[in-house]
């Protein structure tokens, strides 16, 4: 997996304009003179080249490799969203980051949080029945605090308060809405700490 890369600065492809074209990458024709001296341009081609360095990371932080998660702090009446969160946040974090769990005091970086609100019973779909009213689908919001640390600098990498996501599905399939719900959060997670790259 390659890993993400800034675009270079688009003065250095006005600089290159008349020589490379940057949407083929091939030499084009010059309408002034081409400069002559071939070190100009090799050493304008290696800064434009080297503005964008690929490797094959696995995807992480640089300099963090190890992970260790903190078991979420569950403020709702729903004993079993830590394991669901930290389960999800674990699994997301190794296979998208390609960071190794480790003990909190060898871990590079720390995630902790809490769960502040879980609510599995948002109507937002209705059908009219004969005297009543049926809810044909709900949706799961479910409300977390979260940081992620990096110890070997002593820094707050990402922190977000008041993250919320939801889920939509069918009754009964509760479990269905809150794996859709903890997807997202996940996913947030994860696009937070690679906005610190």
């Amino acid at each position: 997996m390659f890993t993400r890369c800034r675009p270079a600065p688009a003065s250095i492809f006005r600089r290159l304009g008349p020589v490379l074209s940057s949407r083929s990458w091939r030499w084009i024709p010059r309408r002034r003179s081409i400069p002559r001296s071939g070190a100009a341009v090799a050493s304008t081609l290696a800064l434009a080249l080297t503005a964008c360095v690929y490797g094959f990371a696995g995807g992480g932080l640089p300099n963090i490799k190890t992970v260790a998660i903190l078991p979420f702090d569950n403020q709702t009446p729903e004993p079993t969203l830590t394991k669901d969160v930290n389960d999800a946040v674990l699994e997301a974090f190794q296979g998208r980051l390609g960071l190794r769990p480790a003990g909190e005091a060898n871990a590079d970086a720390v995630v902790r949080g809490k769960v502040v609100r879980y609510d599995a019973d948002v109507p937002i779909s209705f059908q009219a029945g004969q005297g009543r009213t049926d809810v044909t689908k709900r949706q799961v919001q479910i409300t977390i605090d979260v940081e992620i640390l990096d110890q070997r600098q002593g820094k707050t990498l990402w922190q977000k308060q008041g993250l919320t996501e939801v889920g939509e599905y069918q009754p009964p399939q509760e479990a269905d809405g809150r794996k859709i719900a903890l997807d997202k959060l996940v996913k947030d997670l994860v696009d937070g700490a690679q906005s610190q790259w």
